[in-house]
């Protein structure tokens, strides 16, 4: 299994260690640029973008119309004529918008020329709810694009993995997609000053346990921390896994856990009916089925456009509590 730990040198938040990979990875290569909307002048919406500008010009930080199939078509073309573009998406919700771009072109690219196109190009982009940005800013649609043959997608759980995984992702010849969850932007952990790669395809197990496996992706994997530490309290001692990478999904890692604790869940922000966590959980079955004590489990939001209200959207959102009652219903079910 493996099992990257963060120096603890220093703590910055996921915001800010986004932004020091840009800054370190476009210092390091200069075939690098990011294009986008509100990226340059403004730094972006969310601040990851912030001070680029100064730094390198209005050459390699682009502020772009708002027009996400020509953002989209501006970084396909770059990359596939030796350029490292990293495409900054506002919000997830809009890659709607030129899906045309990612699905039948970028994705298909390297295949349709016979593996001689080189595509490295970068998908930024922000999933999630819990901001009151209603309905058509605050979706988790990472499922999407796991199911496309030919781009690879990645959902950091904190700002160690953020910064890790998007240098793997950048440096990465192939299309990647780096979702990040809007509300732990602020969260702080240690983060290496300096410049590291998280393998992408490599799970990692947060924090090891002999009776329980819960596998969660983005902020789910806080929160299935804190569902663990619940959950002690009844005498479990739950091991919860952070996939890193979506696609390609580390099979062996969770299948391992699976194998040692007969009982596993998923857990994901998105909405539960074919979530990425339906995928996960078939392949548990599938490799670990005459290990399971149980049925996999899952945890995801209800199926319904994600609210406005602050109440109705705390209420969609999945967490701690609903991710413990889960655990305890699945062994209910035992008893």
């Amino acid at each position: 299994m493996t099992t990257i730990e963060a120096p603890a040198s220093r703590e910055v938040p996921y915001v800010s260690a986004v932004a020091e990979a840009f800054a370190q990875l476009m210092r390091e290569d200069p075939a690098i640029f990011i294009a986008g909307e509100d990226v340059a002048l403004y730094g972006s919406v969310f601040g990851v973008t912030r001070g680029l500008l100064n730094e390198f010009g209005p050459e390699r930080v682009i502020d772009t119309p708002i027009a996400e199939s020509g953002i989209m078509g501006l970084g396909l073309g770059a990359a596939a004529t030796g350029l490292r573009p990293i495409i900054d998406i506002m919000f997830m919700d809009f890659m709607g918008v030129c899906m045309d771009e990612v699905v039948n072109q970028i994705a298909k690219m390297k295949y349709m020329f016979g593996g001689k196109a080189k595509i490295p190009l970068t998908i930024h982009t922000m999933a999630g709810a819990g901001t009151s940005m209603a309905a058509q800013h605050s979706q988790s649609l990472e499922a999407w694009f796991c199911h496309v043959p030919g781009l690879k997608v990645v959902m950091p759980s904190g700002p160690y993995e953020a910064k890790g995984l998007m240098v793997a992702a950048v440096r990465d010849d192939n299309p990647v997609i780096v979702v990040n969850t809007k509300t732990i932007l602020g969260m702080r952990a240690h983060v290496p000053e300096e410049l590291y790669e998280i393998p992408l395809g490599k799970a990692h197990v947060v924090r090891p346990g002999t009776n329980f496996t819960i596998l969660a992706t983005g902020r789910m994997v806080g929160e299935s921390v804190r569902a663990a530490e619940l959950l002690a309290s009844d005498g479990l001692d739950v091991e919860v896994i952070d996939p890193r990478t979506l696609q390609p999904f580390d099979t062996e890692t969770v299948v391992a856990s699976v194998k040692k604790t007969h009982r596993a869940l998923v857990a994901h922000e998105a909405v539960r009916f074919g979530g990425i966590g339906a995928e996960f959980a078939a392949q548990i079955q599938e490799e670990a089925f005459d290990h399971l004590d149980a049925p996999v489990g899952r945890v995801g939001a209800p199926f319904t456009p994600v609210p406005f209200s602050p109440p109705l959207e705390k209420e969609y959102l999945p967490n701690a509590d609903k991710i413990a009652a889960e655990v305890r219903r699945i062994l209910g079910r035992q008893a």
